[in-house]
């Protein structure tokens, strides 16, 4: 099948990054000599701080959080063969993590993808799918299209085992958990823009000028954590926790009795564009068509 809008950076509106000559001299003054020695342009090692306090909501967490002998290896799941595009988890989640009110911005958001009679697949999103689809695709190649199958996608960050967007970060604010989760140390981004361009999946954003922020801190990238506040202390993510058809899994793929085990062990699960590389921990049931 063929995606007939295939967006950079989703079709939502990922707001382009803009390269200012402010953040050009902040990222000089992070590759300067003097900052070589003070750790920049290296991911800071999350097992080698010491030890601090969970945060609360929409707070930046901070490395020294996470356990470094922690067992547990998290990973999502999610059964579109389930999933009715509610859009309760796109609310749930800016109501719970402070992400900004415009429709271009979330960290989960859900798409419709909507197969043509010729196999071509639209992808829409109204509003990130916070007040659910109307009857037919917004997408524009969509229009006058014979529709003969849909399928809602909830969408959110992939917390890839080989994730780029740290690779990319040139002060270490991107980084990766012990137990697989990529976070942002917002008090340490300068807002270049490299991870949300270099994020093959469209999951990050900088945070607007005014409004609502997850940190107060504009400018800066965010995403998805899986809400990291409340899975460190034995919660379900907020978008997990209301959805009303349990399209949405969260679990510990080092507990055998983790609800996540029948999600990765269903038939025809797969992962969003495996060919990349970066190796996703969303596993995907009945989107074979996205897969392999």
């Amino acid at each position: 099948m063929t995606d007939a809008t295939a967006p950079t950076l989703g079709e939502w509106g990922r707001r382009a990054v803009t390269f200012t000559r402010r953040r050009f001299l902040l990222l000089l003054a992070a590759i300067a000599p003097g900052a070589l020695t003070a750790g920049f342009l290296w991911p800071r090692d999350a097992a080698s701080t010491v030890p601090g306090t969970a945060p609360g909501p929409g707070a930046t967490p901070d490395q020294g959080t996470t356990d470094p002998g922690t067992a547990h290896q998290w990973a999502f799941g999610i059964d579109t063969t389930a999933c009715i595009g509610c859009g309760r988890c796109v609310g749930a989640c800016k109501a719970e993590n402070g992400v900004p009110e415009a429709a271009e911005y979330n960290r989960t958001w859900v798409e419709r993808h909507s197969v043509g009679v010729d196999g071509t697949v639209y992808v829409d999103s109204p509003d990130g799918g916070i007040n659910g689809f109307p009857a037919r695709s917004t997408a524009v190649a969509a229009a006058g299209q014979d529709i003969v199958a849909s399928t809602f996608v909830p969408r959110l960050c992939m917390q890839c085992e080989n994730p780029p967007c740290v690779s990319v970060c040139p002060v270490g604010a991107t980084y990766r958990t012990p137990e697989g989760i990529v976070l942002v140390d917002q008090s340490r981004c300068i807002g270049c823009g490299y991870c949300v361009v270099a994020c093959p999946y469209g999951a990050r954003y900088l945070v607007p000028e005014g409004g609502r922020s997850p940190t107060g801190n504009a400018g800066v990238a965010d995403k998805c954590t899986w809400c990291y506040h409340r899975i460190t202390a034995g919660r379900d993510p907020a978008c997990v926790e209301v959805c009303p058809v349990q399209a949405r899994v969260f679990g510990d793929l080092a507990d055998p009795e983790s609800p996540i085990q029948a999600i990765v062990k269903a038939p025809g699960v797969g992962l969003l564009h495996p060919d990349l590389g970066t190796r996703p921990r969303v596993f995907y049931v009945g989107l074979d068509s996205e897969v392999g």
